[in-house]
């Protein structure tokens, strides 16, 4: 859903990956890594079938050297529900890099490979989205505290 954007196309993505592990589960031949596996199915269905629909933002060298802000702790004060809503907002190139990298552990190259752009577009659309959601949380934390 978070890579999707919206829930028929989660679906469709769901249902077609399904489709693809029982045609091939007669080739695992390790039945103990069938949940990586399936994952594995499940995230290239969805790259497979977003990119087909998302225009990512090409490169923009200003951005290409932003260091990570660790000292950033604006999120401590959200609930997972409200960032996962938050996520769901961001624009759909953004959003799926963001969730390719976060969530499921990809590097910025296997990113890149994957959805056919560049390491750099990876990188550039990863801080995008960062600094989207965390407008988005602080956004929202200001309007609950009043």
């Amino acid at each position: 859903m978070r890579m999707a954007g919206e829930r028929a196309l989660a679906e469709d993505i769901l249902h077609d990956a399904f489709i693809t592990i029982f045609k091939h589960l007669p080739q695992l031949k390790q039945p103990e890594a069938v949940a990586g596996w399936m994952r594995r199915i499940v995230v290239n269905e969805c790259i497979r079938q977003t990119s087909k629909k998302i225009k990512i933002e090409e490169w923009n060298s200003e951005t290409a050297d932003i260091e990570e802000d660790v000292q950033d702790d604006f999120y401590k004060n959200i609930s997972l529900v409200q960032i996962h809503e938050a996520i769901k907002t961001l624009p759909d190139g953004c959003r799926q890099v963001f969730v390719l990298y976060t969530m499921e552990g990809l590097t910025h190259k296997n990113i890149a490979d994957a959805m056919g752009i560049s390491e750099g577009t990876s990188k550039s659309q990863y801080h995008r989205a960062r600094s989207l959601l965390k407008e988005n949380i602080m956004n929202f934390l200001k309007v609950a505290n009043g």
